[in-house]
Formats: structure tokens, C-alpha cells, sequence
């Protein structure tokens, strides 16, 4: 090996004077996201995301079983021999104790700081494997493949990553930047129908909240989309892409708290706290709370009721849910509103809700009351004892 020698030259004066001393620390992120139909496309942009790098493989069990061993065989005739770790399948695998396992995984390899992590699989695998990349290590880079619909139109866009607490949904996390996304729609052929509904409540929401174009996409392809037509899927997951990018790309860091990308989840996070993060899938929660939300905003005149019904008539389409009924579990409303308590005591006393006006218009209120909550809850057929009157 030839040796590089580097001289470093520094002439650094000290400070004269009693005034404060500042830091003064920027970083640009910018990474591709490529959206492909095929193994070998995702194999091509992969080893080029490498760059002779090896790489460690996050995944879980079911997606080892049905593409593990061909993206192994891919990337070894590109010249890079990864090693794997499968977590088990599941929300329950978005945990603390998943992490101690990746980190004990990645300890007694030998992967050094150039490698690369790459998170093959759903939105909990781009979670905890982006948590576990930025920890090891001081930070490992981590490349994104998402084989769910909901992580390709969302979930591993973007550097929010974290794992889960009993206490609530995405406690232990922080922001940390993918080196890239990979998203094949083809692995779409293999998603289940729940799946392929929970991931359209994303892009859904994406529509409302971002863009009538979308919108306007989404309803005339509902039933293609439903179908697994590669051709909708792939403008289905390009379009979530650009807008998701645009929108976090104004604020990556979440200075602001004032995000309509939250729209749905200020009561969908609860919903899955409550439910013991296992029989509700994200997306159900979301095109749940994406509901009682969107009445919150109609019993404050800010929605019309033409939209309103127009939102829930699109979810039922796609098979989501719409009202406590349509809930894969049975839901404790009044332990819902507790959670709710819970998550305006670790944001200093402040909950937002982001309340739709118009496709593409939305209101972020931190002024909601409880009884709005529990009145828009029981329109959507949740019983709730409300705490204020027990």
C-alpha cells in the first residue's frame, strides 16, 4: 500500500479580549432517490450508491425470505459480499431492544466507518436501521431500499429515524440523513392488499395536504392502484417523492413544529401507543386519524363538507378506514385522549393539529380543545368517556 502523507499548516490566534466564543457549524445534505421496476435496476443503483464500500444488510425476516438471497447474489457478482441481520417481521421490531441487538451485530464484524448500512425493507426497518446507522459509530452512511409501498411514498424518505417506547410512538430518535433511496415497485407484486391500502393512506395524505394534482392522480387510479399496476405505482411513488422532498427539504430538522406532513398522525400515533404497536398498521392509523382531523377542522367551518366526505369516500375506496368499525382492533377511546395528554406533556404542553381548509391548504392549530377531539371521535364511531366527565 502506498502511504499518503497529508501536512497540515494552523496558526490559530487566542482570544484577546473577554468575549464570547462562538461555533459556527453548517452541513448540507443532498442524495438521490432512484425509483426502479426490476432486481437488476435496484442491483445497478445500489453498487453505484456503494462505490466498492461493503455493506451491512438490515432487514426482516419475511423480506429475507422472499428477496434476501437475490439481492445478496446481485450485489456478490457486483464485486461486494454484505453481511445480513433479519429482525423480525413487524412494528413490535421498532424497538430498544431490537437496536442493542444491531449494535451487538455490527460490533462483532468487520464493519468499519466507510461502510455503508442498507436498510432493506419497510418503514420500521428505514427506522430503526437509520437509528442504529446514526449511533454506530458516530454515524455509519445508510441507503434506504424500501420494498412496502407506505416506506416507498414515505416512510424511508427523509432522515427522521427512531425506535419506539411504550410511553409513545417514535420516542427515541433523531434526524439523520440517508446517503440515498432505492424504491422498486416491483417488490409491490409481493405486497399484500392490507399493505398496499396502508401505504396509499400516506400518499393520500400527501395529496390533501400538498398537492390537488395528486389528488386528482390518486382518485382516477384508485382501483389500477389497488390492482398493483406497475405503471400507476411507479408515478405513485415519484410524485410522493418530489413532494415529500420539497416539503421536509424547507425545514429537515423540524425547527419549526408546524408541519402539515403530520396531518393524520396527531391522533394516529396514539392510536397505535394505545393498541400495543402490533394490530394496527401505521397507514390504518393514519387514514383514521387523517378523519377525525379533517372533522375537527369541518365543525370549525375551516373544511367544507363537500371535502370532507370526498376524503372519506377516496379512503373507502382504497379500503382504509373511516370509522371505529372499520378498525382491524377494538379501540379504548377514552385511552386515546389519555395518550393524547401524554404527547402535549413531552411537547412542553403544546399538541398541533394540522386541520385541512382545501387541497392543498392546510391550518395547524395548537388551540384544539378536548371536547372538539372527543366529539370528532364519537362522529367516527368511537365511544369515549372523556376524562373532564367521568
Amino acid at each position: 500500500m502506498t502511504a499518503s502523507l497529508f501536512r497540515v499548516n494552523d496558526a490559530i490566534a487566542l482570544p484577546t479580549r473577554s468575549t464570547p466564543i462562538v461555533s459556527r457549524v453548517a452541513r448540507s445534505d443532498a442524495y438521490p432517490v432512484h425509483v426502479v421496476a426490476t432486481m437488476d435496476d435496484l442491483a445497478s443503483a445500489l453498487g453505484a450508491m456503494l462505490g466498492g464500500a461493503s455493506a451491512a444488510i438490515i432487514t426482516d425476516e419475511t423480506v429475507e425470505s422472499l428477496y434476501g438471497s437475490m439481492l445478496v447474489r446481485a450485489l456478490r457478482a457486483s464485486g461486494v459480499d454484505p453481511v445480513v441481520c433479519a429482525l423480525p417481521a413487524g412494528e413490535a421490531s421498532k424497538s430498544l431492544g431490537s437496536a442493542s441487538r444491531l449494535w451487538d451485530w455490527l460490533a462483532e464484524s468487520e464493519v468499519g466507518r466507510r461502510d455503508v448500512v442498507v436498510n432493506f425493507g419497510g418503514g420500521v426497518i428505514a427506522d430503526v436501521g437509520g437509528w442504529v446507522a446514526g449511533t454506530y459509530m458516530r454515524g455509519l452512511p445508510y441507503i434506504n431500499v424500501p420494498t412496502t409501498l407506505l416506506a416507498q411514498v414515505d416512510g424511508a424518505l427523509g432522515g427522521k429515524v427512531a425506535v419506539n417506547h411504550a410511553t409513545a410512538k417514535n420516542l427515541l430518535g433523531a434526524f439523520y440523513q440517508p446517503q440515498g433511496v432505492i424504491a422498486n415497485v416491483g417488490f409491490l407484486r409481493s405486497t399484500d392488499g392490507r399493505n398496499l391500502r396502508a401505504g396509499l393512506a400516506e400518499a393520500i395524505k400527501k395529496a390533501v395536504i400538498a398537492s390537488p394534482a395528486y389528488w386528482a392522480f390518486i382518485d382516477a387510479n384508485a382501483d389500477r392502484l389497488l390492482r398493483g399496476r406497475v405503471d400507476a405505482l411507479t408515478q405513485l411513488v415519484r410524485s410522493a417523492a418530489v413532494i415529500k422532498l420539497e416539503l421536509i427539504g424547507r425545514d429537515p430538522y423540524e425547527e419549526d413544529l408546524r408541519r402539515p406532513l403530520n396531518f393524520g398522525h396527531t391522533i394516529g400515533h396514539p392510536l397505535e401507543t394505545v393498541t400495543g404497536y402490533g394490530p394496527l398498521l401505521h397507514g390504518e392509523a393514519v387514514a383514521f386519524g387523517m378523519v377525525v382531523e379533517a372533522r375537527i377542522a369541518a365543525a370549525r367551518g375551516l373544511l367544507d363538507d363537500e371535502l370532507l366526505d370526498a376524503l372519506i369516500l377516496l379512503l373507502r375506496r382504497c379500503g382504509l378506514p373511516v370509522d371505529a368499525a372499520d378498525l382491524p382492533t377494538q379501540v379504548d377511546g377514552a385511552a386515546v385522549v389519555r395518550a393524547l395528554d401524554k404527547v402535549r406533556q413531552i411537547r412542553a404542553g403544546s399538541l398541533r393539529y394540522v386541520l385541512p381548509v382545501r387541497l392543498g391548504e392546510t391550518v395547524i392549530a395548537d388551540d384544539v380543545e378536548e371536547d372538539e377531539v372527543v366529539a370528532a371521535l364519537q362522529q367516527s364511531g368511537m365511544a369515549v368517556v372523556s376524562p373532564a366527565v367521568r
